[in-house]
């Protein structure tokens, strides 16, 4: 269970873009390791740097994962059916890996994802690590 962690916070240099991250792990001892608060830093820079929607793909609101299939599908009309379906899933697939933070390749070394960086730093830490949430402003933006 990830009670502990930090909330991390990232303010571009331009001060119009600013970015909160709640990074949870274990232990108090653990969030304040090294190790933890550069990956803390990171991935507020990644969230600064991608907009993602939502850290997994279940937290995509359901209207709006429902919006893109149809927009998906709409491209692919008069496609067969079979071919359809695959060319939809695909398409939904690449959303959901540009939109959820977990998914998406890390800004620092693309060959790996943020979960691929959590479960890194997890097999170095030693502790369970979960980002809860995250929250994005940006001047102009509602």
């Amino acid at each position: 269970m990830t009670t502990e962690g930090r909330i991390g916070t990232y303010i571009h240099t331009n001060g119009k873009l600013g970015v909160m991250v709640e990074l949870n792990c274990e232990t108090d001892f653990v969030a304040k390791n090294e190790v933890f608060q550069q990956l803390l830093k990171d991935i507020c820079m990644q969230v600064a740097a991608t907009r993602p929607l939502a850290v997994k793909r279940e937290d995509i609101p359901s209207h709006i994962a429902e919006e893109q299939k149809k927009i998906f599908s709409e491209e692919a009309k008069g496609k067969p059916a079979n071919i359809l379906e695959k060319i939809t899933s695909g398409k939904m697939d690449s959303f959901y890996k540009e939109k959820c933070l977990l998914e998406q390749p890390f800004i620092k070394d693309n060959t790996q994802t943020i979960q691929d960086l959590l479960v890194a730093n997890i097999a170095k830490i030693g502790e369970n690590i979960k980002v809860n949430r995250f929250v994005r402003f940006e001047v102009g933006e509602c």
